[in-house]
């Protein structure tokens, strides 16, 4: 189905960006490799941890760590805008990888980075209370304890912008280290190129009888 879409966005030169946990993305690069010569597409890939323990608990169906690094290395060797989201951040599970996320992800060609915290909307929150109880249960109070100082002492704060940064001491401290990781890094100030809006073309021609789709 992605490939699908891609080759429409492709034939009607529509700029798109794509973020994905998917090292399958590379099976796509001769649809992308062409379209990023012409500014039509930036690509992130987002990494929760580089410990493939516990990245085979959070995420069970997703790519391996180093399979999304080394996918990231292919599409930015090719010519595609790679950037990295260490994301979700967790507090007391993953936190204390960001810098090694995003020295991994530099060193694999990615030249944008950014972060978001951990959201537990609707029925999410008990599923990954149940999570923690069966993972990490050591931890698992001192876990939430912190993500509800981060949204004003309930599991999750719609607000935008509060919902990827929360709010208070932890989540202060956060944006600190990822500013000064950036920096350290080379993400600092750095954009991938602006998508090319004037190539648009429709993807087929009008018909005199109009369209019934």
């Amino acid at each position: 189905m992605t490939r699908r879409i891609i080759e429409v966005l492709a034939e009607a030169k529509h700029p798109f960006s794509l973020i994905t946990k998917n090292a399958l993305i590379e099976r796509d690069l001769d649809l992308l490799a062409p379209m990023a010569r012409e500014r039509l597409v930036h690509v992130y890939f987002s990494i929760t941890t580089l410990d493939n323990t516990l990245s085979s608990r959070l995420e069970p169906r997703a790519s391996a760590p180093h399979s999304r690094l080394r996918a990231g290395k292919r599409l930015s060797e090719a010519g595609v805008p790679v950037g990295v989201m260490f994301a979700p951040v967790i507090p007391w599970v993953n936190d204390h990888e960001l810098e090694a996320v995003l020295e991994a992800a530099r060193d694999a060609g990615a030249t944008a980075a950014g972060y978001v915290l951990l959201r537990l909307p609707h029925e999410v929150a008990p599923l990954f209370r149940d999570w923690l109880q069966m993972h990490l249960p050591d931890r698992a109070a001192h876990v939430m304890s912190t993500v509800q100082q981060l949204r004003g002492g309930k599991d999750y704060d719609s607000r935008f912008g509060q919902r990827l940064r929360g709010e208070g001491v932890y989540a202060d401290l956060l944006a600190r280290r990822f500013a000064l990781a950036s920096k350290r890094y080379g993400f600092e100030g750095r954009r991938h190129p602006p998508f090319d809006l004037t190539l648009f073309v429709r993807p087929r021609a009008s018909s005199p009888q109009g369209e019934l789709f």
